[in-house]
């Protein structure tokens, strides 16, 4: 044999221990993200939008399949009972890290049932008022709801959702008593915003913000660290009178416990690599959205964090779903 031969041989012998065979041909057919939401929401839409580059990537396609239900149980429990191969892999959000204290009869636990692969993107969101609002500034909206407690109501898409707990944050943060008025999608409360049935809303800044340019609504205030490269003449939460207020809704993928290692670490890779796409980031700036980057275990410290702090949240505010 000659050398080549035997160096050739040494360096496979070397691959095969780097990267365990069960990833070295994955993917090698088709890959399922399933979303636990409705179809149209940031979930949907950002998963697809990766999907397209890892099928690119990866040489296989990547399906996006909606399967909403039960504030997200009914898609996360079916990817939580799916083979632990890689080929089926769930589209999550700060949804989920809010039920793992909201809903504790849940049939699954998160980081138990779980492994975190890799996450997305995150959006502010904007907290907007009806026109009819006498507020021109988050400053005069607490003093009118301090003013006025329990008259005041806000929008969400429902219980548990990131607009929802948005709402209760800023509550908790502002020493305010503003009624929460659930709904079963955000495309609802958004109208019923938009039409002066309810006063307030936060709602995802990449949805809202035409609303706002358009005068359909007063923006007070964005949600982030930061003001908002979409809306930028409107001050954040934090800045414009609760200091220390953060809430975002942010879209990431995890993977049924078990699921190789190295499949992880490759999917991890190749979805870093896809939020990392020139055309990508600047389709998401545009949009309001900023994508993240972390490891694996990067992203298990930020859900394990994620979820305690809305722990506090439900428990301070005593928000109660029903089952």
């Amino acid at each position: 044999m000659s050398f080549l031969s035997k160096l050739g041989l040494a360096v496979a012998a070397l691959a095969s221990l780097v990267l365990p065979a069960s990833a070295q041909d994955y993917p090698n057919h088709t890959v399922r993200i399933i979303v636990p939401f409705a179809a149209g929401g940031p979930a949907d839409v950002y998963s697809r939008q990766v999907a397209q580059y890892l099928s690119q990537a990866l040489k296989q396609p990547f399906v996006v399949e909606d399967q909403p239900g039960a504030g997200s149980i009914i898609g996360t429990n079916y990817v939580a009972h799916a083979p632990a191969d890689g080929y089926t892999l769930l589209a999550m959000s700060n949804t989920h890290t809010v039920n793992e204290t909201l809903v504790p009869n849940r049939p699954f636990v998160l980081m138990r049932d779980f492994v975190p692969v890799a996450p997305i993107n995150y959006s502010d969101l904007v907290m907007v008022v009806n026109p009819s609002v006498p507020a021109k500034t988050l400053a005069e909206f607490i003093a009118l709801a301090k003013a006025q407690p329990g008259k005041l109501n806000y929008a969400s898409s429902g219980t548990g959702t990131p607009y929802h707990m948005a709402g209760e944050l800023f509550k908790s943060m502002s020493g305010t008593n503003i009624q929460h008025v659930p709904y079963r999608g955000s495309s609802g409360a958004r109208n019923d915003v938009l039409g002066g049935q309810v006063q307030m809303m936060f709602d995802a800044i990449t949805t809202m913000a035409p609303n706002v340019k358009a005068g359909q609504v007063r923006a007070l205030a964005t949600t982030g660290t930061r003001r908002s490269t979409v809306l930028p003449d409107v001050p954040t939460v934090a800045e414009a009178g609760v200091p220390g207020y953060e809430a975002t809704i942010w879209i990431g993928i995890m993977a049924p416990k078990g699921t190789p290692q190295a499949i992880v670490d490759k999917l991890n890779t190749a979805i870093t690599k896809a939020t990392d796409h020139a055309e990508v980031r600047k389709m998401w700036a545009e949009q309001g959205a900023v994508p993240m980057t972390m490891t694996p275990a990067e992203f298990g410290a930020y859900l394990d964090k994620d979820i305690a702090k809305w722990a506090n949240v439900v428990k301070t505010a005593n928000i109660k779903i029903d089952q």
